[in-house]
C-alpha cells in the first residue's frame, strides 16, 4: 500500500506502509474483539493490558468468544488454536514498538486515552498509525497529544467486534490521506466495511441513534407511552430488531449517557441533553444488563433474560371487549382501506365498505383477491378461505349503510377538513354506542372527535401499511375517549393479530415521533456534507442492524410525506431541532419525492 498525501495543517509526505503486525490496547469486551478479528485474518497481534489481572480478563475473553465460535460452527479448533496463537500478551507499551498498526480501546476517558497515545507516540516507529476506538470522544483532542497528530485516526467498531462489519474511520482536519487510504485497505482485508466520516460527536451511527434513543426515554420519562409499547411500537413499527429501551439496557445506561453528555456539549443540540432520568438512573446503579436492572428486570447481571417485575403488565389486566363489536364498517377504497377491510374480513367480521362509486369498490375487491392469490401460489392461503373472506363483504356508495355497525373505521384523505365532515356525518348515521376509529397518522384526532356529539366514543386506530402484513396498530386516545373504548379498541386488535400500543393524542404517536427527527437528523448530516448517503445508510444498517438506512427508508414513504409529518411535529412541540432540514424540503418543491417520481435522495429511473 503506497500513497502521495497533501492535507491542508500537515506536512506532504510519501508513505510506503505495510500492515502486519498489530497491537491492541486495553483488552476488554471491545479490545479483546478487535484483538480477535485482527488475528483470525492473519495477523500478529500484541494486547496491552494494565496489568497481568488486566491480561488474564482478556485472555478470557477470547478464549471463550473463540469457544462460541467453534459450537456455532464460525471456527473449527485448529482454526481457534492458531487464532489464539496470533496473539501475545504484555502489560508494556514498549512490546508494541514493532507494530504497524495500534488500535488504542482503553476506557472512554480522553485523559486516560491522551496519555496512552502520547507514549505510543515515543514508543512506535514514524510510519506506524494510531487508532482510537472511542466511540464518542474528539479524536483531534486525542491527536493533539502526539507529535504526530497526521497519523491519528479514528477507528470506531461496533460491538461484538469479531460479528459487526461497519468500522468508522474518522478523519480530524491533520490526518493524512494515505493514513485514511492504508486503513480502509487494512480493513477490507479483515471483512470489514468501513465509512468515513469527520471528527464530530458521535460520528455517524452514534449521533443518529442516541438522538432517537434519548427522545424515546423522554417518551418514556414523560409516561406518555409504557416502555413495553415504545419498544414493541419501534419493533412491530419499523422492523427494528430491538426496542429503543431495551437496546439502552443493553448498551449500558451509564456508556449511553456518557456519550449524550459528549454529543451535547459538542453541538448544543438540545435533543442530545440526556433525559433527566438517565441520570437519576446511572445514579441508583441502573445500568442496565450488566447491573441486572434498568428499564427492565433481568434474570442476572449480564443475563439477557427480562424477568417480570412491578411494572410488568398481568396477565389478568389483559384488554377485554367492553363493547359489542360483531359488524364493521370502513370509510375509504385506498390501499390502506383494503388492506383494513381484508384483516377485518380475515378475522371473521362482516365488513360493510363505502367508496364513492361502484367502481372503487370493485378495486378493494380486486387487491384482495389479488394479495391471497399471491399468498394462495406461497401455500399461505387457500381458495376456502379466499371465498369465506370475500363472502363477508359488502360494498355500498352511500354512508347510510353503515347505520347498523358497531365499528366503523375512516381511512381517506389525510385532510383535517374532510376528516371532521365524515364524522360529523357519521355522528348523524351510526347508532348510539358505536365506535368511531380514525387511521390517521398525524392529524388530531380529538378535532375528529369534537365534530361529533360522542367524542367518548371516537378513537385512533392507526394501522401500518400494508395492513395485512404489518403487526402493529397505534391505539391513539384524546383527552374525551372513554377508558371502555381505549380496551376494546385493544382487545379488538388482539383478536386481528395485531400488536396494540397505547398512546395520546399528539402528532406523529409513538412511532412517527421517533422515527421521523432521526430522519430528518440524517439529512442535516448529508446536508452539511460530513458523510454520503451510501455511507449514512450503510452507517445505520451494518452498525445499528436496521433494515433499512434513511435514505432508503425516505425514499420509500416519500419525500412529501416526511417533509408533512416533519411539519406537524415541529408545530406540534416546537422543538427547533424537528425543524424540517432545508435540504428536505428543497427536493420536494424539486419533485424529487423519491421511488414514485423516479427520483429522490437516490436517482430510481434507472433500477
Amino acid at each position: 500500500m503506497s500513497s502521495v498525501a497533501s492535507t491542508p495543517g500537515a506536512t506532504t509526505e510519501t508513505t510506503t506502509r505495510t500492515v502486519d503486525q498489530v497491537g491492541v490496547v486495553g483488552l476488554g469486551t471491545m479490545g479483546a474483539g478487535i484483538a480477535e478479528v485482527f488475528a483470525r485474518h492473519g495477523f500478529s497481534v500484541t494486547g496491552v493490558e494494565l496489568d497481568e489481572d488486566g491480561v488474564a480478563r482478556g485472555r478470557t475473553h477470547l478464549e471463550t468468544s473463540t469457544a462460541r465460535a467453534v459450537e456455532r460452527g464460525k471456527l473449527t479448533e485448529e482454526e481457534r488454536a492458531g487464532l489464539l496463537g496470533r496473539i501475545s500478551f504484555s502489560t508494556s507499551l514498549k512490546d508494541l514498538a514493532h507494530a504497524d498498526l495500534v488500535v488504542e480501546a482503553a476506557v472512554e476517558s480522553m485523559a486516560t486515552k491522551k496519555a496512552i497515545l502520547a507514549e505510543l507516540d515515543d514508543v512506535v516507529a514514524p510510519e506506524a498509525v494510531l487508532a482510537t476506538n472511542t466511540s464518542s470522544l474528539s479524536v483531534t483532542e486525542l491527536s493533539s497529544a502526539t507529535r504526530h497528530p497526521g497519523r491519528v485516526v479514528g477507528m470506531h467498531f461496533f460491538n461484538p467486534a469479531p460479528v459487526q462489519k461497519l468500522v468508522e474511520v474518522v478523519r480530524t482536519v491533520v490526518t493524512l490521506p494515505a493514513v485514511l487510504d492504508d486503513v480502509a485497505a487494512v480493513l477490507d482485508r479483515i471483512g470489514k466495511s468501513p465509512v468515513v466520516c469527520g471528527d464530530k460527536a458521535g460520528f455517524i451511527a452514534n449521533a443518529l441513534l442516541f438522538g432517537y434513543l434519548n427522545h424515546a426515554v423522554s417518551m418514556f420519562e414523560n409516561r406518555y407511552a409504557s416502555r413495553e409499547d415504545v419498544d414493541a411500537a419501534m419493533r412491530f413499527g419499523c422492523g427494528y430488531p430491538m426496542g429503543p429501551l431495551a437496546l439502552l439496557d443493553l448498551i449500558g445506561l451509564d456508556t449511553a449517557y456518557e456519550i449524550l453528555d459528549t454529543m451535547y456539549k459538542q453541538g448544543r443540540d438540545r435533543l442530545h441533553a440526556p433525559a433527566p432520568i438517565l441520570k437519576q438512573m446511572v445514579t441508583a446503579g441502573l445500568l442496565g444488563r450488566k447491573s441486572g436492572r434498568g428499564f427492565y428486570t433481568y434474570e442476572a447481571p449480564d443475563s439477557p433474560v427480562v424477568v417480570a417485575d412491578a411494572a410488568t403488565p398481568s396477565a389478568d389486566d389483559a384488554p377485554q371487549m367492553r363493547h359489542d363489536v360483531r359488524t364493521v364498517g370502513v370509510v375509504g377504497t385506498g390501499t390502506m382501506a383494503a388492506g383494513i377491510v381484508e384483516v377485518f374480513a380475515k378475522a371473521g367480521y362482516p365488513v360493510t365498505y363505502v367508496g364513492r362509486s361502484e367502481e372503487k369498490n370493485a378495486g378493494v375487491v380486486a387487491q384482495i383477491t389479488k394479495n391471497f392469490d399471491r399468498l394462495i401460489a406461497k401455500g399461505r392461503a387457500t381458495e376456502e378461505k379466499k371465498a369465506a373472506t370475500l363472502a363477508l363483504l359488502t360494498a355500498a356508495t352511500s354512508r347510510e349503510a353503515l347505520a347498523d355497525a358497531d365499528l366503523v373505521v375512516e381511512a381517506i384523505a389525510e385532510d383535517l377538513a374532510v376528516k371532521t365532515a365524515l364524522f360529523a356525518d357519521l355522528d348523524r348515521i351510526c347508532k348510539p354506542g358505536a365506535v368511531l376509529a380514525t387511521t390517521t397518522s398525524s392529524l388530531p384526532i380529538i378535532a375528529c372527535a369534537r365534530a361529533t356529539t360522542r367524542p367518548q366514543d371516537v378513537v385512533g386506530m392507526h394501522f401500518f401499511n400494508p395492513a395485512p402484513i404489518m403487526k402493529l396498530v397505534e391505539v391513539v386516545s384524546t383527552v374525551a375517549t372513554s377508558a371502555e373504548v381505549t380496551e376494546t379498541t385493544r382487545a379488538l386488535c388482539a383478536q386481528l393479530g395485531k400488536v396494540a400500543v397505547s398512546c395520546g393524542d399528539r402528532a406523529g404517536f409513538i412511532v412517527n415521533a421517533l422515527l421521523f427527527p432521526y430522519l430528518n437528523d440524517a439529512v442535516k448530516m448529508l446536508e452539511a456534507h460530513y458523510a454520503d448517503a451510501d455511507d449514512i445508510d450503510l452507517a445505520m444498517k451494518a452498525g445499528c442492524a436496521l433494515p433499512m438506512g434513511p435514505f432508503e427508508l425516505l425514499d420509500v414513504v416519500g419525500n412529501d410525506v416526511s417533509l408533512a409529518i416533519q411539519k406537524e411535529l415541529y408545530l406540534e412541540f416546537r422543538e427547533p431541532g424537528f425543524a424540517p432540514a432545508p435540504l428536505l424540503e428543497h427536493l420536494v418543491t424539486a419533485g424529487y419525492l423519491g421511488r414514485k417520481t423516479g427520483r429522490g435522495f437516490r436517482d430510481h429511473s434507472r433500477r
